[in-house]
């Protein structure tokens, strides 16, 4: 079964240089066609050299049974290890294509022999690394919480302990006449609009301090 080999390089903004992803790519695959590449956030899947390999609703995919697909990194795939893996299942999986990670070895599902145990292994380390990821996600959200919990209140907002001021949005202020014109629109006298057009407020604003003054 012939095997193409393709590269997929990607950064995350316009304004941030693929040449390093590149010039890796280009010591495996000479022809410069096999190379795909995105200027895009992890973000979504809405990529347009991405999806030309793994196919959409509505494309066939270019990645076909036995290819494989080169990547510098593993995050190139995705924004975190949940996108990750669901892309790393859909491509050796679904597609049954092989993926080789350059800058991690063990993340190689492309060898012929003992093919089994490589994708074993790769999918273990591939499981490990979300499981790091996501207890690493825990404890930073549970740092945060604790030291959170023992800021000091003052007006019933905390206060960060290192700049001594309130933490969260400050809340929005009512606008001259806000009582009057709030009294006059839920009597029925104006609309929400009229309302909105007296006080100078959009509507979002609006609804806020209704909401923060009922």
């Amino acid at each position: 079964m012939e095997r193409n080999l393709y590269g997929y390089a990607r950064v995350s903004t316009i304004d941030q240089n693929l040449d390093r992803q590149l010039q890796q790519l280009q010591e495996h695959i000479s022809d410069k066609r096999y190379i795909f590449t995105d200027k895009a956030s992890g973000k979504d899947f809405n990529r347009k050299s991405y999806n030309t390999l793994v196919g959409t609703e509505d494309t066939a995919p270019l990645l076909h049974e036995g290819d494989i697909l080169l990547i510098t990194s593993l995050d190139r795939l995705g924004r975190n290890y949940i996108e990750i893996r669901e892309q790393w299942e859909y491509i050796t999986k679904k597609l049954k294509a092989d993926i080789r990670v350059l800058d991690m070895p063990l993340l190689d599902t492309s060898t012929t022999t003992d093919n089994l145990d490589k994708r074993f292994i790769a999918d273990l380390v591939l499981q490990i690394l979300s499981y790091t990821a996501e207890k690493e996600r825990e404890n930073t959200r549970k740092r945060q919480r604790q030291g959170i919990d023992v800021m000091p209140i003052l007006d019933g907002k905390r206060v960060s302990s290192k700049t001594g001021r309130p933490t969260g949005r400050p809340k929005a202020e009512y606008p001259d006449h806000w009582k009057e014109v709030y009294a006059d629109w839920k009597a029925g006298n104006i609309t929400a609009n009229k309302a909105m057009e007296t006080l100078e407020l959009t509507r979002t604003t609006f609804y806020k301090l209704v909401k923060q003054y009922q």
